[in-house]
């Protein structure tokens, strides 16, 4: 078992109602600009990703999902409002709002998705991936 696969790294919402660890490695941040990101944060939605068979809800007090579509799901603490997932119900991976993750996370940003909708308030001002729509698993780690 290599380093990586042994790695265990958590996570918790604001208020702590809501915890959760993951086994394994998890995919680098991708800056989601869609409008559901958007309207959720303010700005645009940072997610890292994991599969589902290594993360386990240590503590699920206060969490809750919300159906979004037919396939789709966004788990948060129904006690503090932090959102904590974004779940693909047909994947075997789950979206991980990086923000609940616990530092360090050792993670780095690889790339922005749905640019062509982001808001007019800002600007990417990097050199880092964009992609006008989803990144189709073009971006490293999204065989996750």
């Amino acid at each position: 078992m290599t380093n990586e696969e042994s790695k265990v790294t958590s996570g918790s919402c604001f208020c702590g109602a809501v915890r959760y660890e993951v086994r394994g490695p998890l995919r680098d941040v991708v800056n989601c600009h869609c409008g559901q990101c958007t309207r959720l944060n303010g700005n645009f939605g940072s997610h890292s990703k994991a599969l589902k068979s290594k993360i386990t809800i240590i503590s699920d007090k206060g969490l809750s999902w919300y159906t979004i579509s037919d396939t789709a799901r966004r788990g948060f603490c129904r006690d503090c409002g932090s959102g904590l997932f974004w779940d693909h119900i047909e994947q075997d991976a789950m979206g991980i709002i990086a923000g609940s993750l616990d530092r360090p996370t050792n993670l780095k940003t690889i790339g922005h998705i749905f640019v062509e909708d982001k808001s007019d308030f800002y600007e990417i001002t990097d050199d880092i991936q964009q992609f006008k729509g989803s990144s189709n698993g073009q971006l490293a780690g999204d065989y996750l």
